[in-house]
């Protein structure tokens, strides 16, 4: 009975995956509003009323597609968050790049997912995820770059600078992947990547004409557990 029960849920979460896979592929490439219940299942090979008995809607399924790529992304083995949770930040920066270059690659049509939702649900679904981004990379980095930021390693805001970092090669490597767009910086990504890498690290001023920066006032302390100070990065020539 125990056998005949595990082969009836395993042949169920065989099928909730190729639903959902199927699923991907439409919203990603035509969007919610044009992929229809019917056209999910003709391509995963379901009935539509077995469709609306275990999911509910076609909306429902579109969350759980958004949830999938939330839960790839908070994944504490996911490399890029060993990235983060090493926090060495700037002097992993080319890590963080690498990381990113390959979360794009592998979540390619969930990337496309969000695009969707903020063109027919105005961010609905993915508003939460976004609103909570600050308060994680301060949770993450905060203590870390506290006593950095008081030895006088920074002159300016290091959680803003982790956090355009991230940005931007999210943005970056999405234009170059997920919008099929290679070369839109008129280089190649290792290029882009390491004059990227140089502007965030050393600004845009000659080093004689920029101004003084102040340092910031102290970051709350968010993260407990006390880290060792990475090497200090060499001075460029």
């Amino acid at each position: 009975m125990t056998t005949r029960r595990r082969t009836q849920s395993d042949r169920t979460d065989a099928a909730t995956r190729k639903v959902l896979k199927s699923a991907l592929a439409l919203f990603s490439r035509q969007g919610y509003r044009a992929t229809s219940m019917r056209k999910i299942a003709r391509r995963a090979g379901v009935s539509v009323g077995n469709l609306y008995h275990h999911f509910g809607g076609k909306e429902r399924i579109f969350k759980l597609l958004i949830e999938q790529y939330w839960q790839v992304l908070t994944d504490p083995e996911l490399p890029l968050n060993r990235v983060f949770a090493a926090r060495n930040f700037p002097d992993d920066v080319a890590e963080l790049a690498a990381a990113i270059e390959k979360v794009v690659e592998d979540n390619t049509a969930y990337i496309l997912l969000i695009y969707v939702d903020v063109i027919e649900f105005q961010g609905e679904h993915i508003r939460t995820f976004y609103d909570g981004m600050a308060t994680r990379f301060e949770a993450n980095y905060g203590q870390r770059f506290a006593e950095r930021t008081a030895a006088g390693e920074f002159g300016t805001d290091p959680t803003m600078a982790v956090m355009v970092a991230a940005r931007w090669f999210f943005y970056f490597f999405t234009v170059e992947k997920s919008f099929g767009v290679p070369g839109h910086f008129g280089m190649t990504p290792k290029q882009a990547t390491e004059k990227f890498i140089h502007l965030l690290l050393y600004g845009l001023l000659p080093r004689a004409d920029r101004p003084r920066l102040q340092p910031p006032p102290s970051i709350e302390r968010a993260a407990k557990a006390p880290t060792a100070r990475p090497a200090k990065r060499s001075k460029p020539q």
